[in-house]
């Protein structure tokens, strides 16, 4: 329906001079929201520093234990992370379900880049890993493809029993606030709130040592087992 009233528009801003005007602001209103949000998404991923983790600044050392990196299909940290933690053991771990994950944009991306050599599929609420042996785990943009709040939970629940007792987790997630609201209009209700995070870390027994912003459209949450010391 509202193709066609596009389509209508189109024919009739071409016969009447007198609608032009109002074509044009309807065409620059449509196309601004899609502007900005490739704007925004070029300057996150392409521009700003997220993949280079400078932002990870308060490493206790040099890591040379277990690094996990959990992924929902599409990998583009894992050689990055290979490289910053080049004396540790990584792991990267894929629980990407093409029938539960259907955004067209992760099929496709599978397509286009071949996964990290040694990566494994496997379920996020029963990861293949020893307990409490993980000194860093990365979870970089792919949380939210977890929907369903109990399985949500099930998987940081999991993160909790295989990262080791001084170890840390590293959720870096948009958000639904005002700033991915502007950048992304409804698609950033495809985000979950800052709320929603806090509730399931703390259902999942992990503390929120401190959030950073990696940018104004990015956030990251540094996670430690509760009842660990800082």
């Amino acid at each position: 329906m509202i193709a066609g009233g596009l389509l209508l528009l189109t024919v009739l801003a071409f016969y009447s001079v007198s609608l032009r005007p109002y074509f044009y602001l309807l065409m620059g209103a449509l196309a601004g929201p899609t502007l900005l949000s490739l704007a925004v998404s070029y300057y996150v991923y392409d521009y700003s520093n997220l993949y280079t983790f400078k932002w990870l600044t308060n490493e206790k050392g040099a890591c040379k234990g277990l690094v996990l990196n959990i992924h929902a299909g599409f990998d583009e940290t894992s050689t990055l992370l290979q490289q910053r933690f080049i004396s540790s053991t990584l792991r990267v771990l894929d629980f990407y379900n093409p029938a539960e994950h259907t955004e067209v944009s992760i099929r496709r991306a599978r397509v286009a880049y071949p996964p990290y050599p040694t990566t494994e599929s496997v379920q996020p609420h029963a990861l293949p890993v020893a307990n409490a042996c993980a000194e860093w785990i990365f979870v970089v943009l792919a949380a939210h493809e977890i929907r369903q709040p109990a399985q949500r939970v099930a998987f940081f629940t999991e993160l909790r029993r295989v990262v080791h007792p001084h170890g840390r987790i590293v959720v870096v997630e948009h958000l639904r606030d005002p700033a991915n609201f502007l950048a992304y209009t409804i698609g950033f209700l495809h985000f979950f709130s800052r709320a929603t995070w806090q509730s399931t870390f703390l259902r999942s027994g992990l503390t929120l040592e401190r959030e950073q912003k990696v940018t104004p459209f990015i956030s990251a949450f540094i996670l430690r087992p509760s009842g660990s010391a800082a």
